[in-house]
């Protein structure tokens, strides 16, 4: 199966229903199927309709089968996988896998992202006055980290672990206007569903990163941007998914420093600045502890 077709296979296989996903099954099962196939031939493999071939086209952000079928024409190259690590694999191989597998999830990530929702979803932290950050587990990682950013420039703008206390600053922080922005890769997590709902409830915009494109937080949000990580490491946790999704961040963040032009880039210097005065402060005590040191390692006699 193509790798392009395959991703997005990975990503509505779950929500399809019963004919659409013997139609996914056939794909992923016998693609020449689909190659070699006209619609009327590859239904009756599948055994499903016509109809459920082209809706699952369609699905796939195909205009029809003949376009499905195109994308067998000329398949791109296949991806690697955290299970291709062997037990026998120096260090080296595995060092190239790993990284391998972290590059090809951030190039399906941008072929993954919806522009028209990428440039919706920078209008609309441009036009916030307050924004939110939400996440749990390792994604509230991610969360800590795009704070970080925007309080950098000045935003008002709020993070939080504890599910309660999310909620909390929704109510208490945030108003009628202010964007929430959510992140989950299953995009099921229900703190994550429940703050998007309060959210709304407010007035709150509310933006899900996330990488499957019918979940529940994709459907219950505003916008959705989808990450597209579906390599699976040794262990069943894979570290790609938060990559991708600080790459979506970073990049959301750089879009509103070039649209909101010099004003955010005199805050900016200035919060530099003052993150400078420590950088400067543990220079100066770093070389007096270097004197001293130096000075104890002396005899008596250098100082008489």
């Amino acid at each position: 199966v193509p790798h392009r077709c395959l991703i997005k296979l990975r990503g509505q296989y779950d929500s399809l229903k019963r004919a659409e996903r013997r139609a996914a099954d056939c794909i992923l099962q016998a693609p020449e199927a689909v190659a070699d196939s006209g619609i009327v031939e590859f239904a009756r493999r599948a055994g499903c309709s016509e109809a459920t071939v082209v809706r699952l086209a369609q699905r796939l952000g195909y205009a029809g089968f003949p376009e499905l079928r195109a994308e067998f024409d000329h398949p791109s190259l296949p991806a690697t996988s955290y299970r291709d690590i062997r037990n026998g694999d120096s260090v080296e191989v595995v060092l190239r896998k790993v990284f391998a597998n972290s590059v090809q999830a951030l190039n399906d990530t941008l072929e993954a992202l919806n522009l028209d929702q990428y440039a919706a979803a920078v209008e609309a932290m441009i036009n916030a006055p307050r924004i939110a950050f939400f996440g749990l587990g390792n994604a509230a990682v991610v969360a800590r980290e795009a704070y970080h950013k925007f309080l950098r420039i000045g935003l008002p703008v709020f993070t939080a672990e504890d599910p309660d206390l999310q909620l909390l600053l929704l109510n208490s922080q945030m108003r009628r206007g202010d964007l929430l922005v959510t992140i989950s890769y299953s995009g099921e997590s229900k703190p994550m569903l429940a703050a998007a709902r309060q959210a709304h409830a407010l007035g709150i915009g509310v933006l899900a990163i996330t990488n499957f494109p019918r979940s529940s937080l994709a459907e219950a949000a505003d916008l959705a941007l989808l990450t597209a990580v579906f390599q699976e490491h040794v262990n069943g946790e894979i570290g790609s998914k938060r990559i991708a999704q600080l790459c979506v961040l970073e990049s959301l963040y750089v879009n509103y420093l070039v649209r909101q032009g010099p004003q955010v880039g005199r805050r900016l210097a200035v919060s530099n600045a003052a993150l400078n005065l420590n950088k400067n402060r543990r220079r100066t005590l770093a070389r007096i502890s270097h004197q001293l040191s130096m000075s104890s390692d002396r005899s008596p006699s250098h100082f008489t």
